[in-house]
């Protein structure tokens, strides 16, 4: 079998959360995806407890995620 060319696939949510934020920070997270688990007292743990829950909020992660990967190249 191939291996899958989506960049997301057999990544964790947490793993995602963490690479953007060693990326962004949780200030420049926060401005890019306005959501208070990145802008009140931000943590991995308290935003995966959020973005599992919020289907919308998790799909800006993701396309977030996806943009960062391309910059980096």
């Amino acid at each position: 079998m191939l291996p899958s060319k989506d960049p997301l696939h057999g990544k964790t949510l947490e793993a995602i959360v963490t690479e953007l934020q060693e990326y962004y920070g949780w200030e420049e997270l926060a401005q890019k995806i306005n959501i208070n688990c990145f802008k009140s007292n931000p943590s991995v743990k308290s935003s995966l407890s959020f973005l599992r829950k919020t289907d919308w909020a998790r799909k800006k992660v993701e396309s977030l995620y996806l943009y960062m990967l391309r910059k980096r190249k």
